[in-house]
């Protein structure tokens, strides 16, 4: 054979090799617009609009060319990274069924959870069937045949080709990383991202996309803070501010004790259709009419209950921090301003309660950075505590509020996290019998009416227990209050699909319910809606610890803001000029606020607190032996 006849060879060779990794790479592409099923992505829009599928099914083809540099081996490489993006999909499907919002960066920490009591919580709402698991066993067992029967595609040695595709390749890294030169492609410009709804820009960009745009943007928004638009807004509630700061006529000589209790997933049903005429919370209900209460905005739907934990002990609006997804597994600074803080300053011991893994949500290492003195956990409650379905019982959480309220010492501040009415809902309560005499609306059936009926059964107990814990604290020696409120709405997502809301809005823009009460000193007030951020204001003016001028300031602009608080992907509300600039005004005083740079601009209240070397103490310390986390 003739030198000019081999090389012709050899360029008909390296030809056909290039044709067949550029229709895997069409494949592939068209094949990730499929399982995608977004309208943006699909076969349909391969043509009119290109560049929406290729940069959906960009980072894929990375990651496979990746491969084929490794291994030699095309099907293996595009077969084991489609895998790959197979499950990032599963995953999306699962959150979407159960929280009615797809993937976001953030979710992503949630991977190093599953080490820390998260796997048992998360596993729990995998799929039942068998058959997504022996699909990913076929798939599986396909890719370890492809590695062992799939011929090389070129040799072991190219002489340094590889390596520069390796080189080159590191592309993937940097696009993983977030670095700018990405923002050409998922900045926005050339795609279709809605900064206030991922699932339309998941719809018409793609998830991937989607994710990655997301991941772009809040790595490269972070906001500065103006503090000249803090001190106009704080300028302007001077008079008010002042107010608030001084101490009430006739103000206690003691310190109450206060208890807060955020109550997993609860809500007043009355405002689903079906049962806007039933009183599914008589408890709530009735200590309603004896202190204060109304709807409560929170920032999450169905999960993510440390998004509305970080508020209500912060009073930092999530609103105003883009970038924090998940507060507690995002958070770098070692003290965060709070209201725990606040109380500590005024000689309260600050315990935290909940009956889980202390590790999940990233909580002990949250609660130090937050000011608490203890936390006790799961371990620490006894070993024959009551549980109720897949969870402890809120009875249990209620006996042991009880347990660590004394009569003697300093005032305390107990924050208690319940965990019964935690979904997924398809588990069996311990009373059947019970749970399936709870009436459901017409249309709801099969098993959305079992999941309601799991889920009300629960909430109902969170309803007793509130009624039993406001009795036993009315009867206490030291005065107390009483805090309550729901964390978010349950995720039955088909069920409030299939009923609808009183008010004709989605489930995204539904408000939960709060409740202030002094057990032993009723007051009715009229209901007035907050948002979570707002609570520890309030809860602190009730409390007679009025020296902390941003707490103050939370209760001065809470009519203008309460409203905007709304879940991930909900409809924003609409905003007047007015309540456009106070948010951003307040916007620039909460991240002055986290930065530590907000005092020296806001007014001082002449209040003595407590002996400033409480706060100075070694915070969120474990429990003493014998109640060990």
């Amino acid at each position: 054979m003739t030198m000019s006849a081999t090389s012709s060879l050899l360029a008909r060779s390296v030809a056909v090799r290039a044709a067949f990794i550029t229709s895997l790479a069409i494949i592939f592409t068209l094949a990730t617009g499929l399982i995608d099923g977004g309208p943006g992505v699909g076969s349909a829009q391969a043509l009119a609009q290109p560049i929406f599928p290729i940069a959906n099914a960009l980072p894929g083809l990375m990651l496979a060319t990746l491969l084929l540099v490794l291994t030699r081996r095309p099907l293996l490489s595009f077969g084991l990274a489609f895998l790959l993006e197979a499950l990032v999909y599963g995953v999306n499907a699962l959150k979407v069924s159960n929280l009615n919002t797809p993937l976001m960066p953030a979710d992503f920490r949630m991977l190093g959870q599953l080490r820390r009591g998260g796997f048992q919580l998360l596993g729990s709402y995998l799929p039942s069937s068998p058959w997504p698991y022996l699909a990913l066993a076929a798939a599986l067992a396909i890719i370890v045949l492809a590695w062992r029967m799939e011929l090389p595609l070129f040799a072991r040695r190219t002489r340094g080709k590889r390596l520069v595709s390796g080189v080159a390749l590191l592309l993937f890294g940097t696009l993983l990383a977030g670095m700018p030169g990405w923002m050409k492609i998922y900045g926005g410009r050339h795609l279709w991202l809605e900064p206030w709804s991922a699932t339309a820009t998941a719809e018409h960009s793609g998830l991937v996309s989607s994710l990655l745009m997301f991941h772009l943007n809040q790595g490269h928004a972070r906001k500065k803070p103006d503090a000249v638009a803090a001190q106009q807004l704080i300028a302007q509630s001077d008079s008010a501010l002042r107010e608030r700061l001084q101490s009430p006529s006739g103000a206690q000589d003691e310190m109450p004790d206060i208890v807060v209790v955020q109550s997993e997933s609860f809500f007043d049903p009355s405002i689903m259709k079906g049962y806007q005429d039933v009183d599914l919370t008589p408890n709530l209900h009735r200590l309603a009419a004896q202190g204060e209460s109304g709807p409560l905005h929170v920032p999450t739907y169905g999960g993510g209950t440390i998004r509305t934990e970080f508020e209500v002990l912060t009073g930092l609006s999530l609103r105003y921090f883009e970038d924090l997804q998940f507060p507690y597994l995002q958070m770098n600074h070692k003290v965060v301003p709070s209201m725990v803080r606040a109380l500590r300053a005024h000689g309260y011991e600050t315990v935290a309660l909940h009956g889980n893994d202390p590790g999940f949500w990233n909580r002990t290492t949250a609660f130090r950075a937050i000011g608490f003195d203890r936390f006790v956990s799961r371990s620490a409650f006894p070993v024959k505590a009551a549980m109720d379905g897949q969870y402890m019982a809120d009875s249990a959480m209620t006996d042991e509020i009880m347990a660590q309220l004394k009569d003697a010492g300093p005032p305390q501040f107990l924050f208690a996290i319940s965990i019964e009415a935690h979904g997924p809902y398809d588990v069996p309560p311990n009373d059947l019998a019970a749970r399936d005499e709870i009436a459901v609306p017409e249309g709801v059936t099969g098993k959305n009416r079992q999941e309601l009926q799991n889920y009300l059964y629960h909430m109902q107990h969170a309803d007793q227990e509130l009624g039993r814990l406001a009795d036993l604290l009315a009867r206490r020696e030291r005065p107390t209050l009483l805090l309550f409120y729901g964390d978010h709405l349950p995720a039955l997502t088909d069920t409030y699909n299939t009923t609808g809301f009183v008010d004709g809005k989605d489930m995204l823009s539904q408000a939960g319910t709060w409740l202030l009460v002094d057990p032993r000193n009723p007051v009715h007030t009229e209901p007035e809606a907050l948002a979570s951020w707002m609570l520890p204001g309030r809860l602190l003016q009730q409390a007679g610890v009025r020296d902390d001028a941003y707490f103050a300031l939370t209760q001065v602009i809470a009519p203008q803001l309460a409203a905007l608080t709304r879940a991930p992907g909900a409809p924003p509300e609409s905003e007047d000029a007015g309540e456009r600039t106070a948010d951003k005004d307040m916007s620039n005083v909460a991240l002055l606020r986290m930065k530590g740079k907000l005092d020296a601009l806001l007014p001082r209240a002449e209040v003595q607190t407590a002996d400033a070397s409480h706060d100075r103490r070694t915070t969120a310390q474990p429990e003493a032996a014998g109640a060990q986390q």
